[in-house]
């Protein structure tokens, strides 16, 4: 069983490839002009493309920002560049994977994006762009190209790593009974992270070392210093410059031992140091809230033909396709049948498109917007998600208590999300060590 990329899991250009590099003195004897413009250099060579110097101290301003806005304690200058420059350099390689697979984010659905942003912090899109821009002492510009960069490695990760995840029925059975299958109705856990990294096949040495950060950020914690602080100055997880802050999760969303750890844990604990693939990881219970105990809520019943741009073909021909597919179904073909032939939803093509009965909150925002403006029986228009083009049919819609099925699906998507977490970070490990990387001087 797959979760289906319609339903919500879990930018900067690329450079195009390196024909020649020319680096050139400007010999300016007396000019003060020259002296105050110094000519950008190369950090870094990344694969088939490069990160600019002034990129990487413009990254390392913003994360700076970042951190005194919180009034947190600096991180150690080397530490802190290191952290930015490790940042930048899988960013970029996530970006070139975009480039080679066709993935662009449109201007259109970059604004929805940020329209969907916004909505979330109660501000209006101007408000929320402007509200990131002073945070990072960035301009608005900046901050869209930041957003769509986002977009486009999120999209990256979605068909490299969580497509590829499978969940067997066996496994969502046995997750439905167990004691851990019970708590995904329970609570919501808010949660932060410091992970110190140890490489594959440690030496006892290197364990030697991350037991050594390990101890002396418990030391820390004991004296009364700030766990998030903490974070931006020693974790190495993504999300380390926000705090390690992981936002809201299920203990069934974790991978174990954590599910089964925060659900001893009360608000304000921080667990024992737990060894992972990865490293050492301290895990901190920032708030804990009941699940939602309603009785009732919507269903539909929505068929969907998906279409994905890629290497051979542009968004702009995706787009295209659509259209003509969705013409073919206004002409009266089945939609069955066309789902089975063109749809790249592995999940749903061979069962005619079906996605069976999905509560609307499942669902990513345009395909959600979408369904809920199709009539019973009704076609969609081609629309646009972050996974491709669309073509959907609502064929019902019932209020329904927690059925079986509803609660399979629940399953199904937080195993998955457990699986797409521990795959990611083996995948992103894996582009970084067979990357080819020269560091110059940044």
């Amino acid at each position: 069983m797959k979760a289906s990329p319609a339903i919500n899991d879990v930018s900067n250009m690329a450079i195009n490839p390196i024909k020649s590099l020319c680096l050139a003195l400007l010999l300016a004897t007396g000019s003060s002009i020259a002296a105050e413009q110094p000519l950008d250099r190369i950090a870094v060579i990344v694969d088939d493309g490069i990160i600019m110097h002034s990129q990487y101290a413009k990254r390392l301003d913003e994360v700076r920002n970042t951190i005194a806005r919180r009034s947190g304690e600096q991180p150690p200058e080397d530490e802190l560049r290191q952290q930015v420059l490790d940042r930048l350099i899988l960013d970029e390689l996530q970006m070139q994977i975009a480039e080679r697979s066709g993935i662009r984010i449109s201007d259109e659905e970059l604004n929805d994006t940020i329209q969907t942003l916004a909505e979330r912090n109660g501000a209006s899109p101007q408000q929320f762009l402007q509200s990131l821009a002073e945070a990072g002492g960035m301009s608005l510009q900046s901050v869209r190209e930041q957003i769509r960069q986002e977009v486009t490695i999120n999209r990256v990760r979605q068909y490299r790593v969580s497509e590829q995840v499978q969940v067997t029925e066996q496994e969502v059975k046995n997750f439905l009974n167990s004691a851990l299958g019970q708590m995904q109705l329970a609570d919501d856990y808010h949660l932060a992270n410091i992970l110190i990294p140890l490489p594959d096949s440690p030496t006892a040495d290197e364990i030697d070392q991350a037991q050594a950060r390990v101890n002396e950020v418990l030391q820390r914690l004991q004296k009364g210093e700030d766990f998030q602080q903490l974070a931006v100055r020693f974790s190495a997880s993504e999300n380390a410059f926000d705090g390690g802050d992981m936002g809201w999760r299920k203990a069934a969303q974790l991978p174990p031992p954590f599910d089964s750890a925060v659900a001893q844990m009360q608000p304000g604990e921080v667990s024992k140091p737990i060894r992972t693939a990865g490293g050492i990881i301290l895990l901190k219970l920032l708030d804990k809230e009941g699940a939602d105990d309603a009785s009732y809520s919507e269903e539909v019943r929505v068929r969907h033909i998906l279409l994905k741009p890629s290497e051979i073909r542009t968004a702009e021909a995706t787009e295209q396709l659509a259209q003509r597919i969705y013409q073919r179904l206004k002409n009266g073909e089945d939609f069955a049948a066309l789902a089975r032939q063109f749809s790249e939803d592995p999940g749903s093509a061979r069962n005619g498109g079906e996605l069976n009965w999905v509560s609307p909150d499942s669902l990513v925002p345009a395909f959600r917007e979408t369904m809920a403006q199709t009539a019973i029986g009704e076609l969609s228009q081609p629309f646009a998600s972050q996974f491709g083009w669309h073509v959907l049919q609502v064929l019902d819609r019932r209020f329904s208590d927690s059925s079986l099925e509803q609660r399979e699906q629940q399953a199904l998507n937080l195993l998955h999300n457990r699986k797409y977490e521990e795959e990611l970070q083996l995948w992103l490990r894996e582009i970084r060590d067979e990357a080819y990387v020269e560091i110059k001087e940044p």
